[in-house]
């Protein structure tokens, strides 16, 4: 993204690739390192999703890297095209009818069901070029109470929802139930081989 446009001057411009309305800029990550924060938040507009999303959701993630330029009647034009778009659309992890990019993930708190933190997500895992799981470093007590390795791997159906302000990530389930699901077995097993990323 080019410097000279801050978020705050983007929040609320309609996004347009070429003359076509993509969606409204709400937002971006809080988080206190730049690093963490490449992607906004869009709300995309109903018949784009609809054309351009495998699954449909109302909220995907913009690459800050694909703002090109302000448009004379103030909306935001990108420099890429709709399919490239579409690519990076597909390289996200949904959480609650929500679209996220990898970075947009990276290094939130974990917490079960029951308000335990589990612990921070390092890392993403693929399998057959899909986003199956979040690699999360757990914190030393959940280590102990749960008998978890250095790293585990939760996977992204167990993922409810997020919190913005807080930068949390909420599970479906309790830290207990987590470690006995078929698919969390799976995924910590090491019959299972990953994509490179």
């Amino acid at each position: 993204m080019n410097e000279e446009y801050r978020i705050q001057e983007l929040i609320q411009r309609e996004v347009y690739v070429g003359d076509k309305l993509v969606g409204i800029i709400t937002g971006e990550r809080f988080h206190p390192s730049d690093d963490y924060v490449k992607s906004m938040r869009l709300q995309v507009v109903d018949n784009i999703a609809n054309e351009y999303m495998r699954k449909p959701a109302e909220y995907a993630p913009l690459s800050k890297e694909l703002v090109h330029s302000i448009r004379s009647d103030g909306g935001v034009k990108l420099s890429k095209s709709m399919r490239e778009l579409q690519r990076r659309w597909r390289n996200t992890i949904r959480i609650d009818e929500k679209l996220y990019a990898p970075d947009e993930l990276r290094d939130r708190a974990v917490l079960d069901n029951d308000g335990a933190d589990i612990g921070n997500v390092i890392g993403l895992v693929k399998l057959k070029r899909t986003y199956k799981g979040l690699v999360v470093k757990p914190h030393f007590r959940m280590k102990t109470k749960y008998d978890l390795p250095e790293t585990i791997i939760v996977p992204v159906g167990q993922l409810s929802r997020t919190t913005a302000r807080l930068d949390e990530i909420i599970l479906k389930c309790s830290a207990k139930r987590l470690t006995t699901l078929p698919s969390y077995l799976k995924l910590n097993s090491d019959e299972v081989s990953f994509d490179n990323e």
